[in-house]
C-alpha cells in the first residue's frame, strides 16, 4: 500500500443503474422478469436439445453450450443488480469483486468463442456439405468446445490476475450495476500501466481473432448462396443462418460500442448499453434461436405431446 494514512479498502459499494426509489420497484420487477425468462429460455434450449434426437448435430451442440454460457454470463450480474434495487446500500467485498469479474469473464469470452464457432460449422454446412460429417465429426466439435472454454478461462484469468495486483485505499464507490473491471482500475492506487494494457490487449485480441472467423465465414457463405441457381434454395440455406447473424450482431455491436468507443458515450450510456449486452441479449438468444426454427419448435411440440399424451377431440 502506497501512504502512510491509507485505509485499505474492505467493500465495495455498488451504486446501481439508478438512485430513484420509484425506478427501483419499477425496474426490480422488470429485470426480474427478463432474469426469469433467461433462466426458463434457455434452459428449455437445453433440454431440448438434450432430449430431442433430432436435434443432436453439430449445430445444435453449440446452441446448448451457448444457452448455458447466457445462463451463466447473466447470473454474473444480474442477481446484485436485482439486490440493488431492493437495499438502500449495496456492499460486495473484494473477493466477491473477483469472483464475478472471473465468472463473467469466462461466461462472456466463452459467448464470443461460441458464436464464432457456430459461424465456421454453418460456413462447413453451406460451403461443404458432402464433407460435413467428416469436418464436424463429434471429435472435431469437442476440440472446438475446449479450444473455446480454455481460451476464455484464459482471458478470465488475466483480469482477474491484473485484479488481484491492485491495491484499493480510499474511493471504494463503484458507479455501476456490478464490478466493472475499467472503474475498479480507476478506484485502485496503481501506477503501473500492466493491468490496463494486458487485459485490453487480450480481450481485442480476442474480439479481433471471434469477428475475422465470422466474416471470412460469411463471406464465403455468401458466395455459396449466390452460386445456388433456385431461389428457393438460396432462401432455404440463408434461413440456416439468420438467427445466428441476429445474435452475432447483437451481440458484438453492443460489444464494440462498450469497448471500442468508451470515450464517446457517458457512464448512463455505459451503464444501459452494459444491460443490454449481460441481461437482455442472454434472454433474447433462445427466442432467437427458437421463434424461427422450425427444428426447435417440432422438437418442442413432441416433448410437449410426451408430457400430455392424452388430449380433447
Amino acid at each position: 500500500m502506497s501512504g502512510n494514512n491509507c485505509t485499505v479498502v474492505t467493500e465495495f459499494i455498488i451504486l446501481g443503474l439508478t438512485d430513484d426509489p420509484t425506478l427501483h420497484v419499477i425496474l426490480f420487477v422488470i429485470f426480474l422478469g427478463v432474469y426469469t425468462v433467461t433462466l426458463v429460455g434457455n434452459l428449455t434450449i437445453i433440454t431440448l436439445i438434450r432430449n430431442s434426437s433430432q436435434l443432436h448435430t453439430p449445430m445444435y451442440l453449440f446452441l446448448s453450450h451457448l444457452a448455458f454460457v447466457d445462463i451463466g454470463y447473466s447470473s454474473s450480474a444480474t442477481p446484485v443488480m436485482l439486490k440493488s434495487f431492493l437495499v438502500d446500500k449495496t456492499v460486495i467485498p473484494p473477493r466477491g469483486c473477483v469472483a464475478q469479474l472471473l465468472s463473467g469473464g469466462i461466461f462472456g469470452t466463452a459467448e464470443c468463442f461460441l458464436l464464432a464457432v457456430m459461424a465456421y460449422d454453418r460456413y462447413m454446412a453451406i460451403c461443404n456439405p458432402l464433407l460435413y460429417s467428416t469436418n464436424m465429426s463429434p471429435r472435431v466439435c469437442t476440440l472446438l468446445l475446449i479450444t473455446s472454454y480454455l481460451g476464455s478461462c484464459v482471458n478470465s484469468w488475466i483480469f482477474t490476475g491484473c485484479l488481484l495486483n491492485l491495491s484499493f485505499c480510499g474511493p471504494n464507490k463503484i458507479n455501476h450495476f456490478f464490478c466493472d473491471y475499467s472503474l475498479l482500475l480507476k478506484l485502485s492506487n496503481s501506477q503501473d500501466d500492466l493491468p490496463q494494457i494486458l487485459p485490453a490487449a487480450s480481450a481485442g485480441s480476442i474480439i479481433m481473432i471471434t469477428v475475422l472467423v465470422i466474416i471470412i465465414s460469411y463471406v464465403y457463405i455468401l458466395f455459396s448462396i449466390l452460386r445456388i441457381s433456385s431461389t428457393e434454395g438460396r432462401s432455404k440455406a440463408f434461413s440456416t443462418c439468420t438467427s445466428h447473424l441476429t445474435a452475432v450482431t447483437l451481440f458484438y455491436g453492443t460489444l464494440i460500442f462498450i469497448y471500442v468507443i468508451p470515450k464517446s458515450s457517458s457512464t448512463d450510456e455505459n451503464k444501459v448499453v452494459t444491460v443490454f449486452y449481460i441481461v437482455i441479449i442472454p434472454m433474447l438468444n433462445p427466442l432467437i434461436y427458437s421463434l424461427r426454427n422450425n427444428e426447435v419448435k417440432g422438437a418442442l411440440q413432441k416433448l410437449l405431446s410426451r408430457k400430455h399424451p392424452f388430449s380433447w377431440k
